[in-house]
């Protein structure tokens, strides 16, 4: 019902209501021994949570002569985890990415959010640390994400195997889940590719319907080929492969709708009829060709890819997402100003265009979850599928028999947006 905080830092303390009995208690947080906030005290049950704060300020007050040691719990291995200590011996410079969210004070509400979080990231690769610094930013960010967005869905995180990245299991079931990313291309001398320039209607249909499928498509092979449902960790659970796009900087921002292309290997286009409906018509698509490059179109088609249950993604998940949400959090800089400017689902079901919108997001009325703006792709071949139930909050999409998609999408489902950031008295700058 209630969190506090104490002026230092060291306890955070809530009250909460016993829905069955209609009763009230209090917790008290401590950090570990790796800075992790834990239980390490609580009050009896009351009537009333005023109760219940008399009742927390008094055990607060006794627990604070001794609080370091009353906060060790004793299973806590190694050292705390810092993220923006550089590791010893790297050789790469740190990415630029990462240098703003460590230093500029427009992103101080991300950082806040993402030191406790670092805090219970278990670094099975051993290397996070390093390429979150480096060469793997974004990457990194995308797997903080999901580790995020799991958690807030009620799973708890199996991560002491490397592969693969999430082991998931709740009162909702089990499921594993691999992250990848599409990353910028590169040529034989390792200097980057742009995309192609993009100036007519007909350049930007075949950058949809056959450049991103084939992006997509690479990382998402490689790791259907790596067989990871597998391992004796994820064999006989839904397997799910969760890809961001990050081949350009503002690439989530338009990617979205390419991915189920690629997918299902179908193509859907919107007509409008004499009486205003609108109508779907359904277009197999066999092959994406781009620059004198071929796939096979489909992934769901392709032999084994039945043991991948589906595939998620969210282009609202980067660095901005983890900005406002510390924002809503209370964390960071308190002169930091955010605009959210974007475009969502219009409910509407005959319409035809998403809306538009911009947020503030320090005013009262705004509000965000991590899963806000996440799509799933599920498998129409899936040896095991994902329970929708897993995923609440998301938009979840399947292919019917007759080509059309069956889509259960939230009341508002925001497909892409961008984030100005603001100082109070300062020039503004935008953020994916």
């Amino acid at each position: 019902m209630r969190w506090f905080e104490t002026a230092e830092g060291d306890i955070v303390a809530s009250i909460i209501r016993d829905r069955t009995d209609n009763d009230f208690f209090g917790i008290v947080l401590g950090r570990d021994e790796r800075e992790r906030f834990r239980v390490i005290d609580s009050t009896e049950f009351f009537d009333t949570p005023d109760e219940v704060l008399k009742a927390l300020a008094t055990l607060i007050e006794a627990l604070q002569p001794n609080l370091a040691e009353k906060s060790k719990q004793g299973d806590a291995k190694g050292p705390p985890v810092d993220f923006f200590v550089p590791p010893p011996k790297v050789k790469q410079p740190q990415n630029p990415a990462f240098t703003a969210l460590r230093d500029e004070e427009g992103y101080s509400s991300a950082r806040a959010c993402v030191e406790p979080m670092m805090r219970w990231y278990e670094d099975a690769d051993r290397n996070f640390v390093e390429q979150f610094q480096t060469t793997g930013f974004d990457a990194r960010i995308w797997e903080l994400y999901l580790f995020a967005v799991f958690t807030e869905a009620g799973f708890a995180i199996d991560r002491k195997s490397a592969v693969p990245d999430f082991t998931c299991w709740g009162m909702a079931g089990e499921f594993c889940a691999e992250a990848t990313t599409i990353n910028p291309s590169r040529d034989k001398t390792g200097a980057l590719v742009p995309p192609p320039t993009i100036e007519t209607d007909e350049q930007f249909a075949d950058f949809l319907r056959n450049y991103l499928p084939i992006k997509y498509a690479g990382p998402l092979t490689t790791k259907l080929a790596k067989r990871d449902w597998e391992l004796p960790n994820a064999e006989g659970k839904p397997f799910v492969l969760a890809i961001q796009d990050f081949h350009h900087p503002r690439a989530m921002t338009f990617s979205r709708g390419a991915l189920p292309i690629y997918l299902y290997g179908v193509e859907h286009e919107g007509q409008r009829q004499p009486d205003g409906s609108l109508k779907i018509s359904v277009t197999c698509v066999e092959k994406h060709q781009y620059n004198g490059k071929t796939i096979q179109s489909g992934f769901f088609n392709l032999e084994g890819a039945e043991n991948v249950s589906a595939v998620i993604f969210n282009a609202s998940a980067t660095i901005s997402k983890f900005n406002r949400i510390g924002v809503l959090a209370g964390f960071g800089s308190k002169r930091v100003r955010l605009s959210r400017t974007g475009i969502a689902i219009d409910p509407n079901p005959n319409a035809s265009e998403p809306i538009q919108f911009q947020h503030e997001v320090n005013t009262h009325n705004y509000t965000e979850t991590w899963i806000e703006g996440m799509d799933v792709y599920h498998n129409p071949r899936a040896k095991y599928p994902l329970n929708q139930n897993m995923l609440p909050g998301a938009a979840h999409h399947q292919l019917l028999p007759d080509g059309q998609m069956l889509s259960t999408v939230p009341a508002w489902h925001p497909l892409s947006s961008i984030t100005a950031i603001s100082l109070t008295g300062n020039d503004e700058r935008t953020a994916e």
